[in-house]
């Protein structure tokens, strides 16, 4: 669980954003296994769906209080909360629904601050894919940088957003970045390893040529864009088929070749974009393995991290959900069409009052057209 801090104003057409810090937190061991337990292609029950729900809703109270106290000083105004999604309905080319978990109102509660959040489920409902939804905050912040800038986020899933001069951006879900390799790790291990940490294993390992091609074969990545992934169909059991058509693969090589696959889907994608550059983020760019192979298979296209641009690597995509929340607490759009895909765009979320009630912003202020990091 990540929770950063930002201070955030609107200075005519421009959101301006002074990063604050990040806290992070992993899950309760009870809640992360009750919470893998559920996740598809498991079966569960209402009953354990209304205790996660609740569960995560408390843990992220905690870590918001946390949050609010040693970045803050007390002092939060708003908090935006993605929440953990637990499934992503995705059939046929369309979304038709998505869930997040995490109850915002013990959020609220706990900190006294109204809460954004349910953040994508608009954008679906105007037939948009949900997702990837930092694709606006990542328009506004690269609009104008020469080439073609393609903004990676290396998550569970690995998404883009293209931006040129020449048009409209495009945003899409590349294939697994570290769902199938922390999927792998976790199989292999027994449990005993929940990712492949500093890409030790994939390091030690060769890649497994036919799995790849396996792999590589899966219909998602032929498919137009604007499209999204997720867990739902990149997870252990799919791995687990792959390697019962291949044969036995020594467990390294396992790790090896999905790392291999979440590199060369990525860059399939970016040259498919012909992206003249690459600003990666997410938990992904902590892997050196990941970023090596990714590097080597990009060849002459630039890659860079979001750092080097001054949103931490791995607080970026947090920060992307606070300038959503901070938008619709100001009655403003959070979504691209060209992006997502919807109808139009939309302001996102539902809002869980404070202790205080609301007291948003008033509306009518013009919709933004840049984002503007402030380096303290």
């Amino acid at each position: 669980m990540d929770a950063a801090a930002a201070d955030l104003v609107l200075d005519g057409d421009t959101v301006v954003l002074a990063p604050l810090g990040l806290v992070s937190e992993a899950y309760p061991e009870a809640l992360r296994s009750a919470l893998s337990a559920a996740l598809p292609p498991a079966a569960t029950t209402m009953r354990d769906v209304c205790a996660l729900d609740t569960r995560i809703g408390q843990a992220f109270a905690a870590l918001a209080v946390r949050a609010d106290r040693e970045l803050c000083q007390g002092r939060t105004d708003l908090i935006g909360s993605h929440g953990q999604t637990a499934y992503h309905w995705a059939e046929g080319g369309r979304v038709h629904g998505t869930l997040q978990l995490g109850r915002p109102a013990w959020i609220a509660e706990a900190t006294g601050c109204p809460v954004v959040s349910d953040l994508r489920a608009r954008d679906v409902a105007a037939g948009g894919q949900g997702a990837p939804l930092v694709s606006l905050v990542d328009a506004l912040w690269l609009r104008g940088r020469p080439g073609v800038c393609a903004a990676l986020n290396l998550g569970g899933i690995a998404n883009i957003t293209v931006i040129s001069r020449a048009g409209d951006p495009l945003a899409f879900d590349t294939g697994p970045a570290n769902a199938l390799i922390d999927a792998a790790a976790a199989d292999l291990t027994g449990g005993r390893l929940d990712h492949d940490a500093d890409g030790a294993m994939a390091a030690r390992g060769t890649v497994h040529e036919p799995l790849l091609e396996r792999l590589l074969a899966e219909p998602y990545y032929a498919l137009p864009a604007p499209k999204t992934t997720g867990k739902e169909l990149f997870h252990a059991s799919y791995l687990r088929a792959a390697l019962a058509a291949t044969g036995p693969v020594p467990d390294d090589d396992v790790v090896a070749t999905v790392t291999e696959l979440t590199a060369r889907t990525v860059a399939d994608a970016v040259r498919s974009a012909h992206a003249t550059e690459v600003i990666a983020s997410g938990g992904g760019t902590r892997n050196p393995t990941l970023m090596g192979a990714l590097r080597r298979e990009l060849g002459p296209i630039a890659l860079r991290t979001s750092d080097d641009l001054g949103l931490p690597a791995a607080a970026k995509e947090a920060y992307a959900f606070a300038v959503l929340a901070f938008l619709t607490a100001h009655g403003l759009a959070g979504t691209v069409p060209s992006c997502t895909g919807a109808r139009h765009a939309s302001v996102l979320g539902s809002i869980t009052p404070g202790r205080r009630g609301l007291d948003l912003p008033a509306p009518g202020r013009p919709a933004p057209t840049r984002l503007e990091i402030f380096r303290r």
